[in-house]
C-alpha cells in the first residue's frame, strides 16, 4: 500500500467534482477513505461492496494512478471469428458472381468461411455475416418447396363458388 502525498489527495478530491462515471467516482472514494485511515473491511462495509473490490481499486491506483480507476470499456465483437476487413475480402470473392445476376449459394460461402476460420460453424453465422455487410435477399422464392399443387387447384375451384 502506497501512501499518497498532499498533491495526490488534492487531485483525487478535485476529480470527484468532474463529470465521471459512477464506478470511477466510487473507486476514488475508496482510495480517499484509505488515505483518511480507514481499514479495507470498513471501507467495503461503508461503500457496500466486497473486500476484493476495495483491494482491486487500491491496487489499480497504486500501480496506475487516477487513470487506472477508469472503468474498462465493454462491448464490441467479443467472439469474432474474423475481422470485418477479412469478412469483406471473403465476400468480395462472391460479390462478382452475385453482381452478374447469379444466385449466391450459401453452402459454398459457408464452406469458404469455415476453411478461412479453421473450424465448423452454424448457418446463422453466415446469415449474420451477410446481414452485417448489407447483403439481402432480393428475390423471393417462387413457390414453397413442400407445396401441394392438387390441393391448391382444388381450393381455387371450390373456394369462391359460394359467391
Amino acid at each position: 500500500m502506497i501512501k499518497c502525498g498532499k498533491a495526490q489527495i488534492r487531485q483525487l478530491k478535485t476529480a470527484l467534482r468532474w463529470k465521471i462515471p459512477a464506478v470511477q467516482r466510487q473507486r476514488i472514494q475508496m482510495v480517499l477513505l484509505r488515505e483518511s485511515g480507514m481499514a479495507q473491511p470498513a471501507i467495503a462495509a461503508a461503500m457496500g461492496v466486497s473486500l476484493s473490490t476495495v483491494n482491486r481499486a487500491h491496487m489499480a491506483y497504486d500501480h496506475g494512478g487516477i487513470k487506472a480507476l477508469k472503468p474498462k470499456p465493454s462491448g464490441g465483437r467479443q467472439r469474432e471469428n474474423m475481422a470485418v476487413t477479412e469478412e469483406k475480402a471473403l465476400l468480395a470473392r462472391f460479390a462478382k458472381a452475385a453482381g452478374a445476376g447469379e444466385m449466391l449459394n450459401i453452402h459454398d460461402l459457408k464452406v469458404a468461411y469455415e476453411q478461412a476460420i479453421g473450424h465448423r460453424t452454424s448457418n446463422s453465422t453466415i446469415y449474420n455475416l451477410l446481414g452485417r455487410h448489407g447483403w439481402r435477399k432480393l428475390m423471393p422464392r417462387p413457390f414453397h418447396p413442400l407445396r401441394n399443387v392438387a390441393a391448391q387447384n382444388a381450393f381455387k375451384k371450390t373456394a369462391f363458388q359460394v359467391l
